[in-house]
C-alpha cells in the first residue's frame, strides 16, 4: 500500500501570525489564532474608537450591520437572521432562552458536546444524554444513536455540526430534517464550521452558532448566531440595551459601551482566507491533521478513530488507563506544553481518553512527527 505524501508547509503561513516559534502549536480549535493583518485592522478600529468616542458608539449599531452583511455573504446567508456575538456558549443560551419549553419537556444532548453548552440546556430543562461511541462507523451510525435516544418528552435536541472532541459531522442535513419531521426544535453548535466548511450555517437548524475566531481568523470574541424566521421574534438579548426596541439581530448586537473592534474587524479574517484560496486552505490543513493522526495511530497502544473527511481536525484513542478523568486529561495536557511545548487538546473518557490535533497554515510536518515520537517515552515515565 502507497504511503501518502507528507503535507509541505504553506507559502507564507508561518509569517501571518505572531505564535512563539519553539512552541508547536496543534490545537487551533481551541483558541483559534489571530493573524496579522486582521490584528492591524483592529488596532486602527481601536485607534478610531480612542480618538473620538462619541463618534465611534454613536454609529455602532450602523457599522455593525455592515459588518454582519459582510459576513453573511461570506457565509452564504441571511443576514436579517444573523446577529454577532461573543462564543458559543452565549448563543446556545440566547438560543434556549427562546424555546417555549413546558413542564415535563426535555431536551436531547450527546456526550460529545461541548461542557457550558450542555451545562446550559441543564438549567432549563431534564437532559437526555446520547453516548456516542468515538468508533461509530460512519454519520449514519451516528444519527441513527441520536434518533434511537429520542423519547415523547423530547422538545429540543441541541447537537454539534462538528464535535470538538473528535472532529466528526453530528448533525448533518438527514439528521436535523428528521428531528424536524418529529417536531423537534434543533440548536446546533457550529462552533467548528466557519472556516472550514464551504456552508458552514447548518440549513434546516432552527437556531444555529458558531465561532469566527477559530478557523475564521477573527479576533477573540467573535461569533454568530443565525436563526430561522419563525424563531426570530422571540430571541431577546441577555441584558437590555438601547437597542431592545429593535429586535433581532440588533438587540443582540448591542453592548453599550463594549469594545466592538473584534466583530468589525471579524470580516477581515473571511476576507483573508479568501485571498489564501479558502479550499486551498482546507485541504492543506486537513491534510496536516491526518498527517499527524496517521503519525499518532501507530503508536502503541494508540486506535485511530473514524472521522469526517475535509475536517482541519483529528483525534486518536489514547493507551487503555491514560486522562481517563478531566482531571487526568488536563494534567496530560499541561504537561506536553510544559515538557515537550506542544499544544494538543486531550479529552476524557472512562477506559482511556483522546487526543485531537488541528491542522493550520503556520504547522509544518515536523511538529507532529516530533510529538509522536515523543510521546511513548513521554506516556512511559
Amino acid at each position: 500500500m502507497t504511503e501518502p505524501a507528507t503535507p509541505t508547509a504553506f507559502p507564507g503561513g508561518e509569517a501571518l501570525f505572531r505564535l512563539d516559534p519553539g512552541v508547536a502549536h496543534l490545537n487551533h480549535g481551541s483558541y483559534g489564532a489571530v493573524p496579522v493583518p486582521v490584528r492591524d485592522a483592529q488596532e486602527a478600529l481601536r485607534a478610531e474608537a480612542d480618538a473620538d468616542p462619541d463618534a465611534f458608539f454613536n454609529g455602532v449599531s450602523d457599522r455593525l450591520e455592515g459588518a454582519r452583511s459582510r459576513i453573511a455573504a461570506r457565509l452564504g446567508t441571511d443576514p436579517a437572521g444573523l446577529a454577532l456575538i461573543s462564543n458559543a456558549t452565549e448563543g446556545a443560551n440566547l438560543a434556549l432562552d427562546a424555546i417555549p419549553l413546558a413542564d415535563g419537556d426535555e431536551i436531547l444532548v450527546t456526550d460529545h458536546g461541548y461542557g457550558t453548552v450542555t451545562a446550559a440546556a441543564a438549567r432549563r430543562a431534564p437532559v437526555t444524554t446520547v453516548a456516542l461511541d468515538p468508533r461509530l462507523p460512519d454519520e449514519d451510525a451516528v444519527r441513527e444513536a441520536v434518533l434511537a435516544a429520542l423519547t415523547p418528552r423530547t422538545k429540543v435536541a441541541l447537537l454539534d455540526h462538528v464535535s470538538s472532541p473528535t472532529a466528526r459531522l453530528v448533525a448533518g442535513p438527514r439528521l436535523l430534517a428528521e428531528l424536524a419531521a418529529r417536531g423537534i426544535t434543533t440548536v446546533v453548535d457550529g462552533a467548528h464550521t466557519p472556516g472550514t466548511l464551504a456552508a458552514p450555517v447548518a440549513a434546516g437548524a432552527d437556531f444555529w452558532f458558531g465561532n469566527l475566531h477559530k478557523w475564521g481568523y477573527a479576533p477573540p470574541g467573535s461569533a454568530l448566531l443565525a436563526v430561522a424566521p419563525a424563531h426570530r421574534a422571540r430571541v431577546r438579548a441577555l441584558v437590555p440595551s438601547w437597542e431592545d426596541h429593535r429586535g433581532f439581530p440588533r438587540s443582540v448586537e448591542y453592548r453599550a459601551t463594549a469594545d466592538y473592534t473584534g466583530w468589525l474587524a471579524a470580516p477581515e479574517g473571511l476576507d483573508l482566507l479568501e485571498r489564501l484560496d479558502a479550499d486551498k486552505v482546507r485541504a492543506h490543513n486537513s491534510a496536516l491533521a491526518a498527517h499527524g493522526a496517521d503519525l499518532l495511530a501507530r503508536l502503541p497502544g494508540f486506535t485511530a478513530l473514524p472521522h469526517t473527511p475535509g475536517l482541519p481536525m483529528r483525534s486518536v484513542l489514547l493507551p487503555p488507563g491514560v486522562a481517563e478523568t478531566r482531571e487526568a486529561a488536563t494534567a496530560l495536557r499541561e504537561a506536553l506544553a510544559a515538557k515537550l511545548r506542544i499544544r494538543v487538546l486531550v479529552w476524557p473518557r472512562p477506559g482511556g481518553g483522546g487526543m485531537r490535533v488541528c491542522g493550520q497554515v503556520y504547522n509544518r510536518p515536523e511538529e507532529y512527527e516530533r510529538l509522536a515520537a515523543a510521546l511513548p517515552a513521554f506516556l512511559a515515565g
